[in-house]
C-alpha cells in the first residue's frame, strides 16, 4: 500500500452491562508512526469527540462516556458498563504526518434480555366465551429480531382453536427491534394452578441463545362444587377449657359467603354467624365446656348462581366432673390405726387414678389408697389425680387431709450437752403431735419456735450458771391429749489447758519408762548385769543384802514362744529349762 489505511470491524455485538472493545488497526507506508488518534461517535449525523491520543497520553473529552473509556496499547477503544444508549457508530481517525489522515467506523449493537410478562386479571370461566389474555412478553433493542415461544407448565404451546398468540415487531430509530408477544387461551378450573412463561430466542456473536421469563399464574373464577367442615384440633381430643376452631372450606374461587349454625332442641338451629368470620369460613369457640358439644353446620352461598352447599360436623367436648374422695373410717384417727381412701369421678371416656402425697410424689395407682399403722409422720395431705388417657391434658385433682391424733412425743433433744460456765448456749427440743402442741421450759431464756406439719421445734437461748449445771433444763410438751417431759443434762466441759497438762504428763511418763528400759538392756548386753542359773535365790532369805537390786521378770509368752536365753557361761539353754525362773539375782 502506498497510502495510510485504517481498518475496523463493521459491526460489534455486545450484551448490556458488559465491556465493548472496538479495534482500530492502521497501516502507515514505510513503517512510519502516527501523529495522533481521535475517537468520535455519531449522534444524529454529527460527530462528538470522545478522546485524543498522542504518543502515550490520552486526553478524554467531557462527555457522557467520561470515566468509562480506556485506550489499550493496540489503540483499541474499550467502553465499560455498556447500556442500550451506547448503541451508536464509533469513528477512529488517525493522523500520520505527511501521509495525511485516514479513518474508519464500527457500528456497536447492544442487546438485553427480555422483560418478564405481566399477568392478566382473573375472569370467571363459567362465563368465558373468548380466549383469556394470559400474559404479555416484550423483548426490546435486539438485532436481529428475536423469536418468542410460550409454555404452560414447561410444555410449549402451539396455536390452535384454544390457544391464540399475537405477535408484533417494531424497528426503533437505532435499528434495533422491539418484539411483543401476547398469549390468549381458554382456561378451566384445572388451570387455577398452571404456570405460564415465555422464552426469547436470539443470536449473539454467532451463537443461539435463549432467555426465560418468570413464571406467572392466572386467576380463574369458578363456582364451588364441594364444601368441607372440620374441627381443629380433632374433635376426639377436645377437652373442657380448650379453644376450638370450626373451619369451613369450599373449592370455589372466589370463596363463597359462609354461615354457621348449631342444632338445638326440636331440630331448631341457632345462628352462630355473628361469632364467625364469614369471609374466611372460621368459627372460633373459646373456653368450651360440655354444653358446647353438639351438631354444627356450615352453609355456603355462591353469589354468581345463588347456589347453596352445606356440611355438618359433630363436636364432642370431653370432661371430668364430680371428683370425690371418701375416707373410711371418717372418725378421728389415732396412731396405729388404718384408713382407706376412695376416689370417684365421672367422664364419658375411660379414667385412670393416681395418688400423690403433699410433695407431689406418686404413692399409688388405682381409685383406692390403703394406709396402715398410721403415725404422726403419716399425717399429710393426699391428692387423687383423675386422668383421661385418650385425651391428653384432661385431668382433675381432689385433696384430702389425713390427720393422725395423739399425745406429744419428743423426737429430738440436745442432751447431754457439754458446756462451760458463763457460756451462752442453745437448747433444742423437737416434738410431734396432733392437735398442735405447745412447748414450755423450766428455766427462763429467749425462745424461738418452728412448726412444720405436725412437728414443732423450740430453741431456748440461755447463759450457763451453777444452778443450770446442777439441775439441767426441763422441756415440757403438751396438747389436749397428753403431756410429756424430758430433761436436758448439762455437763461441765474441762478447759483445754487442763487437758493439755494431762496429755503432757502421760507423754513424759512414757518417755521415762522407755529410757529406763533402754539403759537396763544396754547394761545387760555389756555384762554389767550377769544373769544365770547360779544367780537364782529366794528373796525372802535373811542373808540377802539390802543394797542388791532384785528384778522380777515375768514372761507372758509360752515356753515354745519364748526362744532361748543365754546363760552366764555363754551357753544357750532350751526354753524348758527356763520355766519357774521368776526371780533373778544380779
Amino acid at each position: 500500500a502506498s497510502k495510510l489505511e485504517v481498518s475496523m470491524p463493521t459491526v460489534i455485538e455486545v450484551e448490556s452491562g458488559s465491556t465493548a472493545r472496538i479495534e482500530c488497526n492502521f497501516y502507515i507506508p514505510g513503517n512510519g508512526s502516527y501523529t495522533y488518534i481521535n475517537w468520535f461517535y455519531i449522534d444524529r449525523n454529527s460527530r462528538v469527540k470522545l478522546c485524543h491520543v498522542t504518543g502515550g497520553e490520552i486526553l478524554e473529552e467531557n462527555t457522557d462516556y467520561k470515566g468509562r473509556l480506556s485506550v489499550g496499547e493496540d489503540k483499541a477503544l474499550s467502553i465499560s458498563r455498556v447500556t442500550m444508549q451506547d448503541a451508536k457508530t464509533f469513528v477512529c481517525q488517525v493522523r500520520a504526518g505527511s501521509h495525511g489522515m485516514g479513518e474508519n467506523r464500527t457500528e456497536l449493537r447492544v442487546y438485553s434480555d427480555s422483560l418478564p410478562p405481566s399477568p392478566h386479571g382473573g375472569t370467571s370461566c363459567s362465563r368465558l366465551s373468548l380466549p383469556l389474555q394470559i400474559a404479555q412478553c416484550v423483548s426490546r433493542n435486539s438485532f436481529p429480531a428475536p423469536n418468542i415461544t410460550w409454555h404452560k407448565n414447561d410444555e410449549q404451546l402451539e396455536e390452535n382453536k384454544e390457544v391464540k398468540i399475537m405477535f408484533t415487531r417494531t424497528r426503533e430509530s437505532s435499528g434495533l427491534y422491539t418484539v411483543t408477544s401476547t398469549l390468549f387461551a381458554h382456561v378451566t378450573r384445572e388451570d387455577r394452578n398452571s404456570l405460564y412463561h415465555c422464552t426469547v430466542h436470539y443470536r449473539l456473536r454467532g451463537q443461539r441463545r435463549a432467555v426465560e421469563s418468570q413464571r406467572v399464574n392466572v386467576t380463574v373464577f369458578y363456582p364451588a362444587e364441594h364444601v368441607n367442615l372440620q374441627v381443629v384440633p380433632s374433635s376426639a381430643l377436645v377437652k373442657e377449657g380448650d379453644d376450638v376452631k370450626l373451619v369451613c372450606e369450599a373449592d370455589g374461587n372466589p370463596a363463597p359467603v359462609f354461615s354457621f349454625y348449631k342444632r338445638e332442641l326440636e331440630d331448631n338451629w341457632q345462628d352462630l354467624s355473628p361469632l364467625a368470620d364469614t369471609n374466611t369460613g372460621v368459627l372460633n369457640l373459646h373456653d368450651v365446656n360440655k354444653n358446647s358439644s353438639g351438631l354444627y353446620r356450615c352453609q355456603t352461598l355462591d353469589l354468581d348462581d345463588m347456589r347453596q352447599l352445606e356440611k355438618d360436623v359433630e363436636l364432642v367436648v370431653n370432661y371430668i366432673e364430680g371428683v370425690q374422695v371418701n375416707m373410711e373410717p371418717s372418725s378421728p384417727l389415732w396412731e396405729g390405726d388404718s384408713v382407706r381412701l376412695s376416689c370417684d369421678a365421672y367422664s364419658p371416656v375411660p379414667l385412670d387414678y393416681q395418688w400423690r402425697d403433699a410433695k407431689g410424689r406418686k404413692v399409688a395407682e388405682g381409685n383406692q389408697l390403703f394406709l396402715n399403722n398410721l403415725t404422726f409422720e403419716t399425717s399429710s395431705n393426699f391428692s387423687c389425680k383423675v386422668m383421661a388417657p385418650s385425651v391428653p391434658g384432661l385431668e382433675q385433682s381432689k385433696q384430702v387431709a389425713v390427720a393422725v391424733q395423739g399425745k406429744p412425743r419428743i423426737v429430738a433433744i440436745s442432751s447431754p450437752l457439754y458446756v462451760r460456765p458463763d457460756e451462752v448456749v442453745n437448747l433444742t427440743c423437737k416434738a410431734i403431735a396432733f392437735p398442735r402442741p405447745s412447748v414450755h421450759w423450766s428455766i427462763n431464756g429467749t425462745t424461738h419456735e418452728y412448726v412444720e406439719n405436725q412437728h414443732i421445734a423450740s430453741n431456748l437461748t440461755v447463759r450457763v450458771n451453777h444452778d443450770l449445771l446442777r439441775a439441767g433444763a426441763m422441756c415440757r410438751v403438751s396438747n389436749a391429749l397428753g403431756v410429756i417431759e424430758e430433761r436436758i443434762q448439762l455437763l461441765d466441759q474441762k478447759t483445754p489447758e487442763s487437758k493439755g497438762v494431762i496429755i503432757v504428763a502421760i507423754i513424759v511418763c512414757i518417755l521415762v519408762v522407755a529410757v529406763l528400759g533402754s539403759v537396763i538392756y544396754f547394761l545387760h548386753k555389756k555384762g554389767k548385769i550377769p544373769c544365770g542359773r547360779a544367780g537364782k535365790q529366794d528373796i525372802t532369805k535373811p542373808e540377802a543384802r539390802k543394797d542388791k537390786t532384785v528384778v522380777d521378770v515375768k514372761s507372758d509368752k509360752l515356753p515354745e514362744e519364748a526362744g532361748l536365753l543365754q546363760g552366764a557361761n555363754g551357753e544357750k539353754r532350751p526354753a524348758a529349762d527356763q520355766v519357774g525362773q521368776s526371780v533373778v539375782r544380779c
